[in-house]
């Protein structure tokens, strides 16, 4: 029976977009399916760190040398979406003495690379740490851009003969018997989208096999099928500031807890996290204590966030798995390893295998098991060069600097740019029209908002995940209508409307817990700006309706 595609990869996250390069490398036909955006899921809901695995050296040894392993890798393949922060494991005066030698153990018995800083020198590296800083562990982590390297993979994908359709929700897995042969997708009707079929379409796709690469939703597709995956949803929260309070990953250092690292991210700091347990990945509480939770007790380590300005918030959802008789109570102990399950040899039900667990870090590895065992199955005899060969954006990083100077650009704006464009820069800036900077906290350019249309068409949040802009101080007060008057004159009024509403509705839903002091004036100015000066407040269809939700202020005090 002829199949539409030979392999057929569900989920747009980091694992499913390395999954679709790794197999689409080795000469296969693959679809790529996403309900969302790229990242809609977890991945486009983390905290940027590259682990080097100190995180898990001392509970999960087994996660801390896939860590610091893939850690290496993606410095070398990614290099345009990694910063090189290093990392810090801060110990305070009550943090115990034991946990802190464990930990330098267990980072040396992991092959991580380590080096004790005393309390001196830690301020050294980080001068707005607390003056009581005992000492430190000095390890490689880093920062790495999720948006950027998952986008970077499904254009190799994409480049490879792969065909990516975000904005297709699967509704059913198809199923014959014991054999699992495709899917039935639902296309999203919204503004812009990449599709194939029109919106609100269904379509049946069908493959020689499926891959449920969904993360936190992995049960729910694979109940689709009447399968069972034991996934239990872990719920963390992440703050992010108006600056860069420091540019080291710091992490304190002392058991498991909340609020216990801080991530430099760009021109932001993000705070985190929570480990709450969830029932449901798409419908589950965002309190404001949590957020207060992280600013309260990081301030602790670094005492200037408390005058900081908090300028949005989020929550993600961990894909933490236990396979089954575990029986873990506290899902903090559940390992953050990754399990291949051949539905087929656990199941009796062929044609599909589920990969769960596993974090953002080691997301190539994952993809790298997980198409080895594709391609026993359909009896390809090919291996995996996604560790060696770089992702796009990052060949010849060497040359950009000369490249650079071929333009000029030597400003704050050109380096920004070359940090996101990488080895692409000099391709998409070679133009004879003027740029300006459309989006002014984060420096990005007329040019870089047309590539990045060029490659998602007329949705303006898949721009924003190619190029950050709207994702800086002002969260697209300033900056999401010149970004839409960008579209014009290739789409519609109506097009560029809607694309306009539902990217300002996504920033502004990120600021509804961070509403105090400098954050509600800001907010308030963009509702002027938006809801006011722009009338998007209104429907211009149904002026009952608003297109916008803004919600209620809460502009209580902290």
């Amino acid at each position: 029976m002829a199949h539409d595609t030979e392999v057929l990869v569900v989920g747009g996250g980091s694992t499913g977009c390395g999954i679709a390069r790794d197999l689409a490398m080795r000469g296969l036909e693959v679809t790529l399916v996403e309900r969302g955006n790229l990242t809609a899921g977890t991945t486009g809901r983390m905290h940027g760190l590259l682990h080097s695995g100190g995180r898990y050296a001392v509970s999960d040894r087994a996660s801390a040398r896939e860590c610091i392993a893939e850690n290496e890798v993606l410095r070398e393949i990614a290099g345009h979406c990694v910063e090189e922060t290093g990392g810090l494991f801060v110990q305070r005066p009550e943090d115990p003495d034991d946990y802190f030698r464990e930990k330098l153990e267990g980072c040396r018995a992991c092959d991580i690379p380590t080096r004790v800083l005393s309390g001196r020198e830690a301020r050294e590296v980080e001068p707005y740490l607390t003056t009581d800083v005992k000492r430190a562990i000095e390890v490689p982590d880093g920062a790495v851009d999720p948006f950027r390297l998952c986008v970077a993979n499904a254009v190799d994908a994409e480049n490879h003969g792969a065909r990516v359709e975000t904005h297709a929700e699967v509704i059913d897995l198809l199923r014959d018997g014991d054999d699992v042969y495709g899917v039935e997708i639902r296309h999203d009707s919204g503004p812009g989208k990449r599709v194939h079929r029109s919106p609100g379409e269904t379509e049946e796709i069908t493959a020689d096999y499926v891959v449920n690469a969904t993360g936190a939703w992995a049960g729910r597709i694979a109940a689709m099928a009447d399968l069972e995956v034991e996934v239990r949803p872990s719920k963390g929260v992440m703050t992010i500031m108006n600056v860069r309070q420091v540019d080291t990953v710091v992490n304190r250092c002392r058991p498991k807890g909340d609020a216990d690292i801080i991530v430099p991210h760009e021109t932001t700091a993000i705070l985190g996290t929570t480990d709450e347990e969830v029932e449901d990945p798409d419908d589950y509480p965002e309190e404001r204590w949590e957020v207060d939770q992280m600013i309260d007790t990081l301030s602790e380590l670094v005492p200037i966030l408390r005058e900081a300005r908090t300028i949005r918030s989020f929550w993600g959802v961990r894909p933490l798995y236990e396979p089954p008789g575990t029986g873990t109570e506290d899902p903090t102990d559940i390992t953050r390893d990754f399990f291949l399950l051949d539905h087929e040899e656990r199941d009796g039900v062929a044609g599909v295998s589920s990969i769960v667990g596993g974090k953002f870090t080691t997301y190539r590895l994952m993809a790298e098991k997980i198409s080895d065992h594709v391609c026993e199955q359909l009896g390809v005899r090919a291996s995996c060069e996604t560790a060696e060969v770089p992702l796009p954006g990052s060949e010849n990083l060497d040359r950009l600097e000369a490249a650079m100077e071929e333009f000029g650009l030597r400003s704050p704006v050109a380096r920004r740019s070359k940090q996101r464009l990488g080895s692409r820069a000099a391709e998409v800036l070679d133009t004879d029209e003027p740029n300006p900077v459309i989006c002014q906290c984060e420096g990005v350019t007329r040019a870089e908002i047309r590539d990045a249309i060029e490659g998602s068409g007329s949705d303006l949040n898949a721009v924003r995940i190619r190029t950050r802009a709207s994702m800086g101080n002002c969260q697209g007060g300033f900056c999401c209508q010149n970004m839409a008057h960008e579209l014009h004159p290739t789409y519609d009024e109506e097009t560029t409307r809607a694309a306009l509403d539902e990217l300002f509705q996504e920033r502004w839903k990120g600021q509804r817990h961070a509403l105090w002091g400098e954050q509600l004036s800001q907010a308030m100015l963009n509702y002027a700006l938006h809801a006011t000066t722009m009338n998007r407040d209104r429907d211009p269809a149904d002026p009952d309706a608003p297109a916008v939700d803004f919600g209620a202020f809460d502009g209580g005090d902290r």
